[in-house]
């Protein structure tokens, strides 16, 4: 069966066979080929290669077959036309971004993004000279509107905010998008494209942090840029895909790449400048996570689920956070986008503030204190003093995170276990 044949199965059958099709006497897993260079019999087949003329790998920075077969599992199983593969999810976002702007360029992106990617925009974009604007994604489409700009090049959003957990009202930031004739990103880690296929609902390009859900095991960093082949970028705004690359003597992406332009010069520009590129042994260890992907995700639902229902009935808890939960102010955007499940991640805060928060992961035991989310172990973090820490007070309020905010990643342990070890923390700091 080929990946077309199998982009029309279920995604659980896509998680398990797509990617990697072996022939026959092939090994049937998909091999690491742990190479940094491949033979070419002539000058000018090589020469090809640099001229973008064949997809055969002549180095592995730009490109290795052990990579490219995660990367077409990843495209089937998010419906997209093309993907590329970096060394990390911030890798991925930055490239996402910075492929299609530059500076003097403006990006629209939401409030309640990860820390780490709320600073890579604030600050290091800022750095190469292209503008970031944070807007909050529940204002309503006409005031998120007001702030397109004719330098305006994408918007910018988490399907689910880290550690927000906000759902996206993805349709609504798709019309927003639209308005500008710009592309929609959408960072899709949190559900994974187990649980959503923003491209489905009107986003153009997504992107993965690999090293969370789609590695599973806290393995191995990566990420992943996934284009949906549907965005018009003739449209007078994006002349490094519609003119001729200088670099490539002259070459025209979309010319010569039709509707996978956007990652067919993201891989011969910036994955060849910058070099962020995953390693096929990380490539091998994903491919293998993704296989129990669909799997992992179910168990990751229904604990997290569980959990939270646990905590809001729990005499020490302030407040829980969880789209599942039918009190949550996104659970109508969670059954809508999400109905197979809302993913591992609960937050809540207990009572008494921000020093029993601290005191509570103190005192955790089968459950640990990791910079990490997305794996199958159960993990807390205090997100305030930890991974949003260099962001001001008033960027930690619109990104959702209160300072007695606990962020647990909730594992595919026994749930009993897991609750029994929420519990027993709780008491010991009364």
């Amino acid at each position: 069966m080929t990946n077309d044949e199998l982009r029309q199965l279920a995604s659980d059958t896509r998680c398990v066979q797509a990617g990697y099709i072996p022939g026959n006497h092939d090994p049937r897993i998909m091999p690491i080929i742990q190479s940094t260079t491949y033979k070419f019999d002539t000058a000018e087949d090589l020469g090809d290669a640099f001229d973008l003329k064949t997809d055969s790998p002549m180095y592995t920075r730009l490109g290795n077959p052990s990579l490219s077969w995660v990367e077409e599992k990843v495209a089937v199983l998010e419906g997209g036309v093309a993907a590329l593969s970096t060394s990390s999810g911030q890798a991925a976002n930055f490239f996402a971004v910075a492929n299609i702007a530059k500076a003097g360029d403006h990006v629209l992106a939401m409030s309640n993004l990860y820390g780490g990617t709320h600073t890579l925009f604030a600050s290091q974009l800022k750095k190469f000279g292209i503008e970031v604007e944070f807007v909050d994604p529940k204002r309503s489409l006409e005031e998120l509107t007001s702030h397109l700009r004719p330098e305006t090049r994408c918007v910018f959003s988490e399907m689910i905010g880290n550690p927000a957990l906000d759902v996206l009202d993805l349709e609504k930031v798709a019309a927003l998008a639209k308005a500008g004739d710009v592309p929609l990103i959408v960072d899709n880690t949190f559900p994974s494209p187990v649980l959503c296929n923003p491209l489905k609902w009107g986003a153009n390009i997504v992107t993965h942090s690999a090293t969370k859900y789609l590695d599973g095991h806290a393995t191995s960093l990566g990420g992943f840029i996934v284009d949906g082949g549907t965005f018009n970028w003739n449209n007078g705004k994006y002349p490094e895909l519609t003119e001729p690359d200088p670099d490539y003597h002259g070459i025209v992406y979309t010319d010569q790449f039709g509707p996978a332009a956007y990652v067919a010069k993201m891989r011969a520009g910036l994955l060849r400048d910058f070099g962020s590129t995953m390693s096929p042994f990380n490539a091998f260890l994903i491919n293998v996570g993704i296989e129990t992907l669909h799997l992992r995700m179910q168990r990751h639902s229904e604990n997290a689920l569980a959990i939270a229902e646990h905590l809001a009935k729990h005499p020490d808890v302030a407040w829980v956070n969880y789209p599942g939960l039918k009190d949550s102010p996104n659970y109508d955007l969670a059954q809508k986008y999400l109905p197979k499940g809302q993913s591992g991640v609960v937050s809540f805060g207990p009572k008494g503030g921000v020093e029993r928060a601290r005191q509570v992961i103190n005192h955790i035991k089968l459950i640990t204190l990791v910079t990490h989310v997305g794996d199958l172990h159960s993990h807390m973090i205090h997100p305030a003093s930890t991974t949003h820490r260099q962001l001001s007070d008033e960027d930690l309020r619109k990104g959702g995170v209160s300072p007695d905010m606990i962020r647990f990643n909730v594992g595919i342990e026994a749930i009993e276990d897991i609750i029994a070890d929420v519990d027993q923390a709780l008491a010991a700091t009364r």
